[in-house]
């Protein structure tokens, strides 16, 4: 929820605080391209090193609590990158009054006769914020890159601290929350603060919903990070091998040593654990392993297997169960030293199970269809539907309905993020009764179907009633990519022969990786559309291209996501 009160803020001022300072409309898109090239290749890294991590807190709160602090700082930076600037030596004459005159003396020529009418150049504008620009686009791509790639460990916390039966409520639920502090976050930023005691005390409107929404955003981590007890990485270590101290294994039969894969039985001692993973008593809980009799593919690094405490790890997972099983073991093929380098997680990322590729390439035209709506939609209200122009002179009738389109897209937008929660409400429902592939392609058609009537009618009714289909939208790619993932982990299952049969293998994932390198599509959607989106509007000459293009990628995601993998989901 704090996340999306972040983005809230940043899709509604980050854009008119760059113009403010000076920054050119051409190089803020090249500002929004920033922070996904960034994240496109740091995002899969970040989540290779939370696989690993032995920090005594666990795996994902250092990655969470890291981000956020990133979070924390841009937040302070986008509002006030201009003041600092004036501290560092900025001089403090007023951008937006050089370009008023400056226009003004470009106009009034027009104004006398066409015989005597004369084209004067405008003067230079010389950029007087240099500091405060760079501190502001600091900001940015510290608030995009740090709000986007503090998704992926949010999320492996909540799949590591719940069982696997619970993933698609876990899901659903961090959606809805999403989507309600993508509704109040835009409705907060509608408000007039400068009409108000808090705008006046705080410095004006912008720093106003700045100021509110890091408060928001810091009580949103502390609830987050204190929620639930991570197993850190060296106590689950320790506790499997004295578990395996005190059991007695079966013999373990001959070892083919091309392959070294052997399989035992484990007696799994019985436990209830009302925590969801996390480590409640030191010294009373157990581990167990997953009931499935497929080989594992597992988010830790497994410890040497010539130790004795091999098999029991190469099996342990963090779930738990109540029932007493034996579960047939495979130990897979490792390295000559049987631990898992940081240099075989970055490996994964290049070598993925078709699975996977089917579900980043899925991914991938979703986040470019959502991207064409949350960062282009409000132009288009403008333009398209109230038929204003941005590049009209104040208090011109294009200008003014301009503006007023914009802020009715905005209203369109809080629908968007309303309906996200709603539908996430009733998503997991929709998963049991109809079933995972049908949920997901069927959210992607519902999307297409929304853009393109909003691009035939341009209405503003319609600019509310089909919003509500993005919503659906935002809630399926919060949902469904990474429930399959956790499927996938859980199952121990990344690939299927031709007769549905599950592919076992021997390559080792880590589930932060995986989520990691889905959730990066977000930064190569968002890259690819700064650079071509503009081209595109201004080769059909229109800004309901926006909506068109979100279309047809959605279409294009429907196509992909039929070749997905589902298994049994």
């Amino acid at each position: 929820m704090g996340i999306e009160f972040s983005y809230a803020a940043e899709t509604a001022f980050v854009s008119p605080t760059l113009l403010k300072i000076g920054v050119s409309h051409q190089r803020m898109t090249m500002v929004w391209a920033l922070s996904p090239l960034i994240g496109f290749f740091l995002t899969p890294i970040l989540g290779s090193l939370s696989d690993r991590c032995r920090h005594r807190i666990g795996r994902r709160r250092p990655f969470i609590l890291l981000l956020s602090i990133g979070v924390f700082f841009g937040l302070l930076l986008v509002p006030n990158g201009e003041n600092i600037g004036y501290a560092f030596g900025d001089s403090g004459i007023n951008t937006n009054d050089t370009w008023l005159n400056s226009t003004q003396s470009i106009a009034l020529p027009h104004r006398s006769s066409a015989s005597n009418s004369i084209e004067f150049e405008p003067p230079p504008i010389q950029n007087l914020h240099p500091w405060g620009i760079f501190f502001t686009i600091l900001g940015t791509v510290l608030l995009d890159f740090d709000a986007d790639a503090c998704q992926s460990p949010s999320r492996a916390y909540l799949l590591d601290v719940t069982l696997p039966e619970d993933h698609a409520r876990g899901l659903s639920t961090f959606t809805i929350m999403a989507g309600l502090g993508g509704f109040f976050g835009y409705s907060l930023g509608g408000i007039n603060w400068d009409e108000t005691t808090i705008g006046i005390l705080l410095g004006g409107h912008v720093k106003a919903v700045f100021s509110l929404i890091t408060i928001i955003f810091v009580v949103c981590v502390s609830f987050t990070v204190t929620s639930f007890n991570e197993i850190p990485l060296d106590e689950l270590e320790k506790k499997m091998h004295e578990d395996q101290v005190d059991q007695e294994p079966l013999p373990i039969p001959h070892i083919n040593t091309k392959r070294h894969s052997a399989e035992i039985h484990i007696g799994i001692i019985n436990h209830n654990n009302e925590n969801y993973g996390s480590l409640n008593d030191k010294n009373d809980e157990q581990l167990s392993v997953p009931r499935n009799n497929q080989q594992r593919r597992y988010t830790l690094p497994p410890i040497p297997i010539n130790s004795p405490c091999a098999i029991a790890d190469e099996e342990t997972a963090e779930t738990t169960f109540t029932e007493n099983v034996y579960v047939p073991v495979t130990v897979p093929d490792q390295n000559q030293s049987g631990v898992a380098s940081l240099s075989h997680y970055l490996l994964s990322i290049l070598w993925m199970p078709y699975s996977l590729r089917i579900l980043c390439l899925t991914n991938f035209f979703c986040w470019s269809a959502h991207v064409c709506y949350s960062l282009y939609f409000t132009d288009f209200v403008g333009e398209a539907v109230f038929n204003g122009d941005p590049k009209a002179l104040e208090n011109d009738p294009k200008r003014i309905l301009y503006e007023s389109g914009v802020r009715f897209g905005c209203w369109g937008m809080a629908m968007y993020s309303l309906s996200c929660a709603c539908y996430s409400l009733i998503i997991e429902k929709f998963i049991k009764r109809f079933g995972a592939k049908r949920t997901y392609i069927g959210g992607l058609l519902f999307y297409c179907t929304g853009m393109t009537l909003m691009a035939l009618t341009k209405h503003q009714i319609g600019v509310i009633l089909f919003s509500w289909t993005a919503g659906v939208m935002y809630s399926t790619l919060f949902t469904m990519p990474y429930l399959l993932i956790a499927h996938y982990h859980s199952q121990g299952t990344f690939e299927v022969t031709a007769e549905g049969n599950a592919k076992l293998g021997t390559e080792l994932r880590g589930l932060g990786t995986d989520i990691a390198i889905v959730s990066s599509m977000v930064f190569l959607a968002q890259f690819i559309l700064s650079l071509c989106m503009g081209s595109i509007v201004l080769w059909t000459g229109t800004t309901t291209a926006v909506v068109s293009v979100a279309s047809f990628l959605s279409f294009c995601g429907a196509l992909s996501a039929t070749q997905v993998m589902y298994l049994d989901l």
